[in-house]
């Protein structure tokens, strides 16, 4: 029941319509009999500045979560960054502090990872060819190559940006071998698609599906549909595949203990600990 002592946290983006935070949050929530409820905010791609300050303006808000386009620009906005999010300058995760300051981190690309291992998949030693050089991309890739990858091939529609990233990737992890890439994913045996096509059913792949090696894994960062056009033609054609929610349920630990709350030790109200 939501009363005048339930405090709130949210998920920011735009759209927010295919968003599964809010469920993931409030189940957590219930079971864990927390006194805090999680909405979906849709706040437009170019006003994330006036958006910014009305979430500072919500005193009962503890926190949120940032899904695209915001993670770069919620980045710049964060008075504080912490640990992934001051690496890459992205956030995905926000809490507010005692004194209403707000610390921005990047747990996508560790829940990527952790969902990829939960199913059994490790990465290390893997040749990776991931689509997408945005706000996941830049999250996954950093996590990859902290966790043993063997090579890392980034492309991007904007191949600037890709080139951008991996630089980045090559400085922090000079072993991870990150090098440019076409939308020929040949020779890699993880393949992820980073952007954010495969929300909507005519949306075209981020890379030809054709080229990859008949023994590849599959994998997404959309997580609604759970099974994106790109994963259901990878399928068909004989791949194994690995969707998006997994990397939602993979860092959703992550979020909790970062927000100060944990299935452990349930405060009395979220947010008291802050």
């Amino acid at each position: 029941m939501i009363t005048g002592t339930t405090r709130l946290y949210a998920i920011i983006g735009d759209p927010v319509a295919h968003v599964r935070t809010p469920m993931a949050f409030n189940d957590f929530f219930t079971a864990n009999r927390i006194d805090a409820v999680c909405l979906p905010i849709h706040i437009d791609r170019d006003d994330l500045k006036n958006g910014w300050t009305g979430l500072k303006s919500i005193r009962n808000l503890d926190g949120f979560i940032v899904t695209a386009p915001h993670k770069a620009g919620a980045g710049e906005l964060c008075d504080v960054l912490d640990e992934d999010g001051a690496r890459t300058r992205v956030v995905n995760t926000v809490r507010r502090e005692r004194d209403g300051s707000f610390t921005g981190t990047l747990l996508d690309g560790r829940g990527f990872v952790a969902g990829l291992r939960n199913s059994g998949h490790d990465v290390r030693g893997r040749h990776v060819y991931m689509a997408g050089a945005g706000g996941a991309g830049t999250a996954l890739a950093f996590a990859l190559a902290d966790s043993g990858i063997s090579t890392l091939t980034i492309h991007n529609r904007t191949t600037k940006k890709a080139e951008m990233l991996v630089d980045r990737v090559d400085a922090a992890f000079p072993d991870c071998n990150a090098r440019l890439g076409t939308g020929n994913a040949a020779g890699h045996d993880l393949v992820i698609n980073a952007t954010s096509l495969g929300l909507h059913p005519d949306d075209k792949f981020s890379f030809d599906l054709t080229s990859a090696d008949p023994r590849a894994l599959f994998a997404e960062v959309v997580m609604k549909p759970e099974f994106t056009p790109l994963l259901l033609a990878a399928k068909q054609r004989g791949h194994e595949i690995h969707s998006g929610i997994h990397m939602l349920t993979g860092q959703l630990e992550m979020m909790m203990a970062f927000f100060g709350l944990s299935a452990s030790a349930v405060p009395e109200q979220a947010g008291s600990k802050r």
